[in-house]
């Protein structure tokens, strides 16, 4: 799969997980039945923002991120793309002005992914035209009951069938949110993780230029998929 391939069907699947919250659905609805709830919501968003986006881009990106907000875990997720500049045996190394620049690093972070991922989707989405979806199951975890997949087939073009796999998390407020996507046999997580970890190699360890380059060095990263 070409990598703009993969940045919109990116797009298209995060769209889908917008979480019902604002619009007063069941907070302990399955994850399954939250993908199929609002999809319709989500496109809707997107319809309109053919309306007004040339004159006020700000608007649409906003209601997406705030559609997206209660949702994906952000923090969840940079911390996992931080891979071992992030992770809690790293974090307990370090002495205490170490780990509160470390708390403040993921901190930053979580906002420039956030940012960077919003607006590129959010465009993706305007780009897409549209695709046709089912949700085909749902596989909770053996091993851990507050951990589920929900598989979705989206057809795209020349009868060419898409799986992806949400990989959701049951969080202690009893709501389930999005903690990774692997669409095909490509984990988001997986690669953002790798370019997270090249950056910090060619910056020799300067984890805070990493943070402040990502949104302008990403794109330049993309891999190419067949």
């Amino acid at each position: 799969m070409h990598a703009i391939k993969l940045f919109f069907m990116i797009a298209i699947s995060i769209a889908n997980l917008v979480p019902m919250l604002a619009q007063g659905a069941d907070k302990q609805s399955a994850p399954d039945q939250i993908i199929l709830d609002v999809t319709s919501k989500i496109m809707g968003i997107v319809a309109d923002a053919d309306e007004y986006f040339n004159v006020d881009p700000e608007r649409y990106f906003e209601e997406i991120d705030e559609a997206l907000s209660d949702l994906v875990d952000w923090r969840g997720f940079a911390r996992g793309v931080m891979g071992p500049y992030g992770s809690q045996q790293y974090y307990r190394g370090l002495d205490k002005d170490g780990q509160r620049r470390l708390r403040e690093q993921l901190n930053r972070f979580t906002l420039q992914l956030r940012h960077g991922l919003i607006r590129s989707y959010a465009k993706g989405l305007l780009a897409f035209g549209g695709a046709n979806m089912e949700v085909s199951g749902m596989e909770p975890s053996p091993e851990n009951k507050r951990l589920a997949s929900v598989i979705q087939l989206v057809y795209g073009e020349a009868s060419r069938t898409y799986t992806i796999r949400y990989q959701m998390g049951k969080y202690k407020d009893g709501i389930w949110r999005l903690r990774n996507l692997i669409i095909e046999n490509i984990n988001l997580g997986e690669i953002y993780q790798k370019q997270f970890v090249a950056l910090a190699e060619d910056f020799n360890g300067d984890i805070d230029r990493v943070i402040d380059d990502w949104n302008s060095l990403l794109p330049d990263k993309k891999v190419e998929m067949k």
